[in-house]
């Protein structure tokens, strides 16, 4: 898929969203692409999950033995890369703050693993995901997105294969533009703010 083409589902969902967003990293925001309506829909999830497992590389799927996302965001993405690449799909959640895996989810010593996002901005989701992935002794070898917020600048320490990346500016709660601080703030994620 095209980023034009990426766009439009999300267009075509009510996704992409124009206002005052206070992200999960307490940055603030013009745009916010709501992931979970782009999702909602199985017909697109799949065709944007199909699309996002095109983009690795033979020798990564090769490779994997299970898909990982974080919950709640990644969820649904990380269940059709999981039927998209043929391997189980599972979650981490924080139930007392920390990433881990639950609900019997178990892997393996030695597990490759996929980390599936839907939005990354400062990777931090990530960072926390891969830490509790890998204190199970299985090896996030790459990680994937639908979106890459932070325009190609986030650092995750494995190779990071985005759907689309999207250059919108973030800015500090206390550094806003006057046309975004004339605005109420919205927060429209999954996560408290940090």
């Amino acid at each position: 898929m095209t980023e034009d083409e990426v766009l439009a589902e999300f267009r075509a969902a009510g996704a992409l969203l124009e206002g005052h967003f206070i992200l999960s990293s307490g940055l603030r925001s013009s745009r916010y692409l709501q992931c979970a309506r782009v999702l909602m829909n199985p017909a697109r999830a799949a065709r944007l999950a199909s699309a996002l497992a095109f983009t690795l590389p033979d020798k990564i799927k090769i490779r994997l033995g299970a898909v990982v996302s974080p919950a709640m965001g990644g969820v649904i993405v990380g269940h059709e890369m999981g039927r998209a690449l043929g391997l189980d799909a599972m979650f981490v959640e924080r139930p007392t703050g920390t990433f881990e895996l639950r609900r019997g989810f178990a892997l393996a010593p030695g597990t490759k693993v996929l980390l599936v996002e839907d939005v990354v901005t400062t990777g931090l989701s990530s960072r926390e995901a891969i830490a509790a992935v890998e204190a199970t002794g299985a090896e996030v070898i790459a990680a994937a997105a639908l979106v890459d917020r932070s325009n190609g600048t986030v650092d995750l320490g494995v190779p990071f294969f985005p759907l689309i990346q999207l250059d919108v500016p973030a800015y500090a709660a206390d550094a806003l533009p006057p046309e975004l601080a004339a605005i109420p703030a919205i927060k429209p994620g999954s996560r408290a703010a940090a």
